[in-house]
């Protein structure tokens, strides 16, 4: 596909694919780090011990966010440090960059922590991540720029949050996107 697609004029197909799937990785890991912390401690028994300590709830959810974040984000920079050289990642906006890292991250952290509170097994946090967070990540242009579809599906696309947090992503390093970065971040 790299002599066959080009995107933003100036873009080559390798390069835009890896922002997008640094992004979806961060993401991706977020969630998981946050859900399946807290579904091992209720299934295992241990969440008492969380609880138990004198932490406000707000310590209590800081640490699980921050932790999913910390996590997120080491996994997008590994992912960034190994493919960003081979195909000659440009950096436009460093600072748009790690503002959607973080604020992606954290909102993916805070979901983790409400399906690992609402989920009594690990089927049922499976299942919210494989047919919610994996499909949502899927479809937010992280293989495709939105400007390539039909109106329709641009719309579409549109309605997705990840969609945001991926096209901001992808905004720092490009300094071009589908839709303007004040809109993603908002």
């Amino acid at each position: 596909l790299e002599g066959r697609v080009r995107v933003f004029d100036t873009v080559a197909y390798t390069t835009f694919l890896v922002p997008g799937l640094a992004m979806m990785t961060m993401l991706q890991n977020a969630f998981a780090n946050s859900s399946s912390s807290f579904i091992q401690s209720k299934v295992t028994g241990n969440i008492v011990f969380v609880l138990l300590p004198p932490i406000s709830y707000w310590e209590f959810f800081g640490a699980y966010v921050a932790a999913s974040m910390v996590r997120g984000v080491a996994v997008g920079l590994g992912v960034l440090m190994v493919t960003g050289p081979l195909v000659g990642l440009p950096l436009a906006h460093p600072l748009w960059s790690l503002v959607f890292a973080v604020l992606g991250t954290a909102v993916l952290g805070t979901l983790g922590l409400v399906a690992g509170i609402w989920a009594d097994k690990f089927d049922q946090l499976a299942g919210f991540q494989n047919f919610v967070i994996m499909p949502f990540t899927f479809l937010a242009g992280v293989f495709y720029s939105t400007r390539s579809l039909p109106e329709l599906w641009q719309t579409v696309s549109h309605l997705n949050p990840f969609f945001y947090m991926i096209d901001g992503f992808r905004y720092g390093f490009f300094g071009a996107s589908d839709v303007n970065p004040y809109v993603s971040v908002s």
